[in-house]
């Protein structure tokens, strides 16, 4: 296994985010990009600071959930950046930074990934990635999130990918999704300019430059599918998102329902086509 070279992803880089790129730390092994630069300061507003690593021995999921692979077999990489002033709708980030990511990605003819709400990217009807979005609570200064993103690249062993329950979509390696794998820099600097960009767009305009579009990469889009919310179950079909991020779904019982905290604990995995 080959470490990940920082040369090379900063050469994979356009002038843009190499300017903004404060710092770019490489990791052999490490427990969690996420926790590292969750304990790190953040940069000014503006910059980014990114870890990354082919080898996270202790990732972290939504909700206290794990995300380990075998070492080498994906790509985990978080980038922190300050926000000058802080969103009106920060709940919502995850889900612009998913279109960020699967739009860059698509800049390296990696097509057909789409996304499952909240936090998961999704290929073949499979997992291929997730994100993990949090912020640093310092009080009185200016508000730091850091994003986290999975990617399976190479899969030839069983994994722990956080799943949400008994039922969820199976593991799926980029390398069986598209077959001619761009170079793990190039992923690293794909996902580096997608988080990137997607900051920077979210602070100035928030969630309204992204939700037209998140209709294209909606997985969960006509779907049935069963979501477990903190006070209760809902059972209907996807019917795409909200200006403010939050799931809508059609149930037989109460018409169109909002859900704005929960996870999907079942969906039909029938292609649609899309």
């Amino acid at each position: 296994m080959t470490r990940l070279d920082a040369d090379r992803v900063h050469r994979s880089l356009d002038d843009e985010h190499c300017e903004r790129l404060a710092q770019l730390e490489v990791f052999g092994e490490i427990d969690s990009t996420n926790s590292y630069l969750m304990q790190q300061p953040g940069p000014v507003p503006g910059q980014f600071r990114v870890a990354a690593t082919d080898n996270q021995t202790a990732g972290r999921g939504r909700l206290g959930r794990t995300w380990q692979s075998p070492p080498g077999s994906g790509l985990c990489l978080s980038m922190a950046y300050t926000f000058a002033r802080s969103p009106d709708n920060l709940p919502a980030l995850t889900l612009a930074i998913g279109l960020g990511v699967i739009e860059h990605l698509g800049k390296l003819n990696i097509s057909g990934v789409q996304l499952k709400w909240p936090n998961d990217l999704m290929a073949m009807n499979g997992k291929l990635g997730g994100i993990l979005t949090e912020a640093q609570a310092r009080p009185d200064a200016p508000v730091t999130v850091v994003t986290g993103v999975g990617l399976n690249i190479d899969l030839d062993a069983p994994l722990d990918l956080g799943l949400e329950s008994d039922w969820a979509p199976r593991p799926v390696a980029l390398k069986c999704h598209v077959g001619d794998v761009p170079g793990k820099e190039e992923l690293a600097a794909s996902l580096i300019s997608g988080l990137g960009q997607t900051f920077v767009y979210y602070e100035k305009d928030g969630f309204a430059a992204f939700v037209e579009r998140w209709a294209e990469h909606d997985w969960l889009l006509g779907r049935e599918l069963t979501i477990e919310t903190p006070q209760r179950r809902v059972s209907g079909v996807g019917a795409g998102v909200a200006a403010d991020g939050a799931l809508l779904v059609e149930t037989s019982s109460n018409g169109l329902e909002r859900i704005t905290s929960g996870s999907v604990i079942k969906a039909d995995l029938r292609n649609y086509g899309s």
